[in-house]
Formats: structure tokens, sequence, C-alpha cells
């Protein structure tokens, strides 16, 4: 029977108005559905940090997202200036020496540093008039001449060392000052044929890790000399988090786990010229974009992969981040966890009264200060720390016995007749290095026969 439209409440009699409806319900459901979808689309899609513009950068890792090219720039920096504030690396009364390979983590690390050291001059400039409490720290830039090592023509070499020029005269003032040494310059300046003894020296190694490892000794060496030779307070290295991470699996591997926790913090005090390291919680795809982004000129001359065990785990480790952008960070907190060694904390300077502003500073984050240093020896080629001294006498054939059984397996020679010759190719810092550890192990055996200062003599 067909409906006649009385009492009928389905409105179906009203000329098909009620399919119109349901279609007009289906219609602004899916309008809504789609205006929530574009929404959620915009808001995925907008800066975790200013949340008002598109994000065009995107990050992995530990606190990776997506930014905008203005907030990826603060937020970069803002790791570095953390690490730098909380842990006392830079005090304005500093002279700073940035260590520049070329590559992009130390480009960044000499960039960041120059903004940071730009900021205290306009801040210094601004109190002309009232009281200058906070001087300007100094900052030094020092690229390791390694083509006695890695052979390069000699037009390839003058043009990356005017490149680097280049680079450090556009950084905004106070100027810099730029130091480029061979590394070579280890010897003693009266020795006339260091070069042949520096290239003697790492061909006697015959492991393709151990002739890294003695490589990355012997640059950290020149760069201690140069900082000591130029009055400079601190070394700024670029290490970031994605070299650390290569670091933990690499000293795992080779049987440096003692030490390992000296390597990885953002302070290491055991050198006459303090390291920090800036940039420790910065992944190398950020320091990658930035220098992208700002157009920072990369010089690649002697940034060459690592080799043997070194370079399988830099290999390695870059399948891992590929696979999880997070696995470096991971790795660089995990290791983090391990006890951190009393040097591995910048000691406290001796400040007049014009400086209160920066004790205060170090005071906000409790910094202690340095405890004496352990009844520990280090290892006189790596300056890795040991947990005993086994040497009590410096001789060639005993050497072997004050190095770190990493720096026995992987760099000194087996055979005791080539021992000799080694020890005679050493540069003379590592020479005193040893006779300073048995120094100290000679006073830990008589320490209890020694008088103190305040006792009487017999």
């Amino acid at each position: 029977m067909a409906c006649n439209g009385t009492g009928c409440q389905s409105g179906c009699y009203k000329d098909g108005t009620g399919d119109q409806d349901e279609n007009s319900s289906t219609e602004n459901k899916l309008a809504a559905d789609a205006n929530g979808v574009d929404k959620h689309r915009r808001h995925r899609m907008t800066c975790l940090k200013c949340k008002a513009v598109e994000a065009t950068i995107f990050t992995g890792g530990d606190g990776g997202g997506r930014f905008c090219a203005d907030c990826f720039r603060s937020n970069l920096y803002g790791k570095f200036k953390l690490a730098v504030t909380s842990n006392a690396m830079i005090s304005p009364i500093d002279k700073v020496l940035v260590a520049f390979s070329g590559g992009t983590s130390s480009r960044v690390a000499l960039q960041f540093v120059s903004e940071m050291q730009l900021k205290a001059q306009k801040n210094y400039d601004a109190t002309a008039n009232r009281d200058r409490s906070l001087p300007v720290f100094g900052v030094g830039v020092a690229f390791i001449d390694e083509s006695e090592i890695h052979p390069v023509t000699s037009a390839v070499l003058d043009k990356a060392v005017e490149d680097i020029k280049q680079i450090v005269c556009s950084l905004p003032p106070p100027t810099k000052e730029l130091h480029v040494a061979p590394i070579s310059r280890i010897y003693s300046t009266k020795t006339s044929d260091g070069k042949q003894m520096l290239q003697n020296l790492m061909n006697s190694v015959g492991d393709a890790t151990g002739k890294d490892d003695l490589l990355a000794h012997l640059r950290m060496l020149s760069l201690q000399k140069i900082a000591v030779e130029n009055g400079y307070a601190k070394l700024v290295i670029g290490s970031c988090t994605s070299r650390i991470a290569c670091h933990v699996l690499a000293a795992t591997v080779k049987g440096q786990g003692y030490s390992l926790a000296a390597d990885i913090q953002y302070a290491d005090a055991r050198w006459e010229v303090p390291v920090v390291l800036p940039l420790r919680d910065c992944p190398l795809q950020e320091l990658n974009i930035l220098c992208s982004l700002d157009s920072l000129k990369i010089v690649e001359i002697f940034n060459e992969p690592g080799a043997g065990i070194n370079g399988l785990i830099s290999s390695f480790v870059k399948i891992l981040q590929e696979e999880n952008p997070s696995r470096e960070c991971t790795m660089v907190r995990t290791a983090g966890k391990l006890t951190p060694f009393p040097f591995n904390r910048i000691p406290e300077a001796n400040v007049d009264d014009a400086d209160l502003v920066s004790q205060r500073r170090q005071k906000k984050f409790n910094l202690k200060p340095i405890e004496s240093l352990p009844p520990e020896s280090f290892c006189p080629i790596c300056n890795s720390p040991m947990s005993c001294y086994s040497n009590p006498e410096l001789k060639p054939e005993l050497f072997r016995a004050a190095c770190c059984p990493s720096c026995q397996y992987q760099i000194l020679p087996d055979e005791s007749s080539s021992m000799y010759q080694f020890y005679s190719l050493l540069p003379e810092s590592i020479i005193a290095r040893a006779k300073n550890g048995n120094q100290k192990w000679i006073r830990e055996k008589i320490q209890d026969c020694l008088l103190l200062d305040e006792e009487d003599e017999v």
C-alpha cells in the first residue's frame, strides 16, 4: 500500500527531499572528515618549536622532529650553548683554540664559537659606559697539516690552506688568529729530520687500526703543542654525536673499556690544555643540514675514512643510523652512564673581583672543584687512564709495560729488536709523559716514607 503522507514521519512524500537530506548529511560528514584530515596534515607539517611556520627540516634521533629554518638553527645552537654553559667550557677570561680539520663538525664548532664570541662582544660594547665585569674571550683556530702522512700535491694543499684562511677571515670580529702547523712539529725544533722520523714511526706500525689510532694521538699532541705555545686555556674539538658513537663501539672492540668513560665526556682536563666537546649532543645529520642551509664552506682534504676496525665500525654505525635515526644518540646516551673520571670536569680558575659574574654563572650549575687525580697512570702514547702502574723504570724494553693493552696490541712492534727502533722514533712529548708516569709510580711506592710538610724532620 502506497504511503499517502498522512501521519508519515519519514518525509518520503515530500517530492524526494528525504533523499536530498540524507545526501546532504553524508556530504557534510565527508567535508568534516576532509577538514579534519587537512587540519591534522597542517598540524603535522607545522614547526614543532614555533608552531606557526610550515616545517621544512626533518631530523631523526633523540629530540628529532620537524622545524622551520630559523627554529632549526636556534635549536642546534641551543644544544651547543647548553653544553658550553652547563659544563663551564668557556669563561670570559679564556683564550680558546678551535681545532679545525675542514670537515662538517669542526666547521660548525668554529661557527658557533664565533657567534658566541660575537654576542659576548656586543654585550661588552653595550656596557661601555658602565662596569665592564665580563671580558670577551679570545678565539684561535688550528689546522694540522698531515700532508707528510697523507701525500697531496702542493697545489691541493695550498688551495685548502687558502680556503681555510678565507673562512677564518670571513668570521665576524673580534679577529681570530690562524695557526697552520705540520704534524711533524711534535718533534723538537732542534730536530731537523722531524718529517723523516715521523714517516719512519708511522711505517713501523704494521696494523692498519694501530696506524690510524697513532695518527689520531699525534694529531692531539700537535694541537696541544700549539695551544701551550700560544697561551690558550681550552681546546675545542668538534666531535659530534655520530663520531662519539663510533668511538664507543670501536673502543669496546679494541679493549679500551676502562678508559672509555674518559673520552666521551663534555670536558677532559687530563691534558695540559683541557679539551672540550661542545657538539657532543649534535648528530652529524643536523650539522650537515646546517652547513647546507647556511652555505658554510667545507674543506675536504685530510678527512678520510678510518682504516681497519675504525673504518668497519664507521660503516656499521652508518647502516644502523639509516635503519633507525635514534641509534647514535642511544649509544652515546648509554655510554654516558659510565662513571666519569675526576679530570672530566674543568677545574675552577682563580678569578678576581672583576669576574664575579662569571663565578655566579658557574655556581648556577653547581660545578664542584676538581678533585685530586686518582692513583692511576696514563698510557704514554694515547694518554688513556690505566688502573695501576706497571713500569718501575723507563727503558725501551720496558716501555711496552707502560702502555695500555690497546696500544700494546695495535701499535707497538712485537719483536724486542724493533721496539728499540720504535722507541727512538717517538716524539719527546711521549717520552716525557712516560717519565712523568714513572716518577708518579716511584712516589706512590715510597709515599709512606715521605715526610709531610707539617711534620718535623727527625
